[in-house]
């Protein structure tokens, strides 16, 4: 299904991660091998097979004196056991919630901690969008969840964990906490870390996305897992379109949000008016978050394309600009792109009936309002 062989290797400062083992062996070896420092920061942290191999890393690794900063999203890992937790304070790992749903003052809701970033040593990191879960591991009757990560080793990692360190541990000014310059792997690739906290004023990521259509000649190859982007994405691909930069957007046959799935589905009819190719991917569930454009420039990492990530969540995602890098990421999704389902005006006419048309209008609007309300939420404690 999926290549994970080292051409996406760049120097060995710089290499795509593939869910499944490919993902939970590097993040496991990190830990082993770190020495002063961990932070790691996550939205799903489950406590199942995986999830209990990643914690025995962390304990073994907190008996090596290893400081450990455990930062989890208070709604994704609402279910991360208490007992679990006394273990590994415990063992001396320091671990804490972002944003507990139920506090003493507030009702938190659309504020969440979303992006998924280890760092060790401020020598290597991990970024992207694959939560600690089986699912995300797969297993000999299930294929994993389809979803990326970058490896990075080098200085770009000092900076990163110093980001982690002062959101762990709530610093204030974080508004202006922005990892700012380019970090250069070799002669043709740069690597940024950009990050979306509309609350804190930084949409790194969003602008990122929209100056890259803009200015796109070729080729735009999006993979959107729930793909509801805003009125500033949908303007800047129609324009590409018009330029005839050929777009192609790699989306959900099976979604764990049924609704949203359904809302998508919505967009399709003006999607393909406006020239834009339509796969469905049905292999296993879809959760990567990435885009290449004009095999140049590529983003990888949590940031969907939809307003939740846009003015709710925190997110994160490495830009990278390098022929080389992206050239070979754009060659892996035009193969997952030949796997995967066409969606054309004709099929969809063929497979799409009034009560459908009405269910995926009533699924749109549902996901839009909620959008609405856990976005503005946050707004408006942040102010108050």
């Amino acid at each position: 299904m999926i290549k994970t062989n080292d051409s996406f290797n760049i120097a060995k400062n710089l290499e795509l991660v593939f869910s499944g083992e490919d993902y939970f062996a590097r993040l496991e070896t990190i830990i082993r091998e770190a020495q002063s420092q961990i932070q790691l920061q996550m939205y799903l942290f489950e406590n199942d097979a995986t999830g209990k191999r990643i914690v025995n890393a962390l304990k073994e690794a907190a008996l090596r004196k290893v400081e450990i900063y455990v930062l989890l999203d208070g709604l994704g890992s609402l279910t991360f056991p208490a007992e679990l937790i006394k273990e590994l304070k415990y063992s001396g790992v320091n671990i804490r919630f972002f944003a507990p749903l139920f506090s003493t003052y507030t009702f938190y809701l659309g504020r969440r901690l979303h992006r998924k970033v280890v760092v060790a040593d401020a020598k290597v990191a991990l970024v992207g969008g694959i939560n600690i879960a089986d699912k995300y591991r797969g297993s000999v009757t299930e294929k994993p969840w389809l979803d990326y990560a970058v490896q990075i080793n080098g200085e770009i990692a000092k900076p990163l964990q110093q980001l982690c360190h002062d959101i762990y541990f709530k610093k204030r000014h974080l508004r202006n906490k922005k990892i700012k310059s380019a970090f250069h792997i070799q002669e043709d690739t740069s690597v940024r870390i950009l990050q979306n906290d509309w609350l804190k004023g930084k949409n790194e990521i969003c602008d990122g996305y929209i100056k890259s259509i803009r200015h796109a000649k070729k080729e735009i190859i999006i993979v959107g897992s729930y793909f509801l982007p805003g009125i500033r994405i949908i303007r800047a691909l129609k324009k590409a379109s018009k330029n005839k930069v050929v777009i192609k957007l790699i989306l959900s046959g099976k979604s764990d949000l049924p609704l949203t799935r359904r809302a998508t589905c919505f967009l399709y009819g003006k999607l393909l008016h406006y020239n834009i190719e339509l796969y469905e991917w049905n292999e296993s569930i879809l959760h990567g978050k990435v885009a290449v454009v004009d095999g140049n420039w590529s983003t990888i990492g949590s940031f969907n394309l939809n307003n939740l990530s846009s003015y709710g969540s925190l997110e994160m995602n490495v830009e990278i600009l390098s022929e080389s890098f992206s050239a070979r990421f754009q060659e892996h999704l035009n193969e997952i792109i030949a796997q995967c389902q066409s969606i054309t005006p004709e099929s969809l006419k063929t497979k799409t009936t009034v009560m459908t048309k009405f269910i995926n209008l009533v699924s749109y609007a549902i996901t839009r309002i909620v959008e609405l309300v856990v976005t503005y939420t946050p707004y408006k404690r942040f102010y108050n």
